[in-house]
């Protein structure tokens, strides 16, 4: 039997009831196409894969999930979709979990408490049955967060976890990784050191503005006032305030980046001002992203094992959806200090 001539719908998505009417079946047998195909005549079943190819239908995989009494869909909130951390990340745990059966949806809370209740909002809206979350700054979502979690939703927290949060993590060792960094250029004899960015415990209160005084002073170092600003994770953020330090009269003789963005930003301002790396004063940046060792001289970066977070925050989140069992709550991973050409001794320490 031939299919009719092709209906026109209105509906931009094609639904099973449309490919039902268009083969001439119920929405059963339409349905039982596709789940338990060998219970149709051939010539049923023909129809029915006929009018779905004409009609391009594709399963509502989210109904069908929900339906089933379990969402195969899990949320990824990342800090900046600029940052190519968050790239890489999501790249990596959107492989485990299509290993498992998930879907990845992506959102970006631009490290904002307040814009991450919004998404939350709208992920638990999509049913997703857990949230990978990169926690914005700020108390904005926490009532909700709380919420979700009552509600069954699975939350594991990756690169920066709140004070008070238990929710199972995988994070940098920080302040060991921002060791490694003062320690360097400690060695190399630089005591004028800036991160770009000071601790704030609202707008700026993440591990690595926190830990730099901690380390500097268990040097017999200090940060100087003029040296310290609350600051964003940004580019534009770090090329301004690398060119605020740079016009003080006493300027540093070394730079941390405190993100590889941070970075660009940096770089960017040095680079427009004619200022020599690392003549004139030396760069340590965190993330080995691909411009750091393409650039003259190459940048001494800290490299995050990126692959290995997403893996391991994936499979915190697997086995909170019933997929094996969480045998470390909290992973704290650390990082590699890679030396190239950006650092060296002070001109004038």
């Amino acid at each position: 039997m031939s299919v009719p001539p092709a209906l026109t719908y209105n509906a931009p998505v094609s639904t099973i009831q449309d490919v039902a009417r268009l083969a001439g079946v119920s929405p059963t047998t339409a349905k039982r196409a596709l789940k338990e195909p060998d219970k149709l005549t051939p010539d049923t079943l023909a129809r029915v894969q006929q009018a779905i190819a004409q009609l391009h239908y594709e399963p509502d995989q989210r109904a069908g999930s929900l339906r089933g009494g379990q969402s195969t869909t899990v949320g990824l909130v990342v800090g900046s979709i600029l940052e190519p951390f968050f790239a890489q990340f999501a790249r990596t745990a959107s492989h485990v979990l299509a290993d498992a059966g998930y879907t990845l949806i992506i959102s970006e809370n631009e490290y904002s408490a307040q814009r991450e209740l919004q998404e939350l909002r709208r992920l638990y809206g999509l049913r997703v049955a857990g949230i990978l979350l990169r926690p914005g700054y700020g108390q904005d979502s926490q009532e909700y967060l709380a919420r979700l979690r009552s509600r069954g939703v699975a939350v594991t927290e990756y690169d920066y976890r709140p004070p008070h949060h238990d929710e199972p993590s995988v994070m940098l060792d920080n302040p060991g990784a921002v060791r490694q960094a003062v320690t360097h250029l400690h060695a190399l004899g630089h005591r004028r050191i800036a991160a770009l960015g000071t601790y704030h415990p609202v707008i700026h209160p993440e591990e690595r503005s926190r830990a730099f005084p901690e380390v500097m002073n268990a040097l017999g170092l200090t940060v100087p006032a003029e040296y310290q600003r609350v600051t964003l994770l940004t580019e534009d953020t770090a090329y301004a305030l690398t060119n605020d330090l740079l016009d003080l009269p006493e300027p540093p003789t070394a730079l941390i980046a405190l993100t590889g963005t941070q970075a660009s930003g940096a770089y960017r301002a040095l680079r427009e001002r004619g200022v020599r790396l690392p003549h004139d004063i030396s760069l340590v940046a965190f993330d080995n992203y691909p411009w750091t060792s393409l650039v003259d001289p190459p940048i001494t970066v800290l490299e995050q094992p990126v692959e290995a977070m997403a893996e391991r925050a994936a499979a915190l989140m697997l086995a909170q959806l019933g997929h094996g069992t969480v045998t470390q709550r909290h992973v704290v991973l650390g990082a590699r200090l890679i030396e190239r050409g950006s650092t060296a001794p002070p001109a004038r320490p």
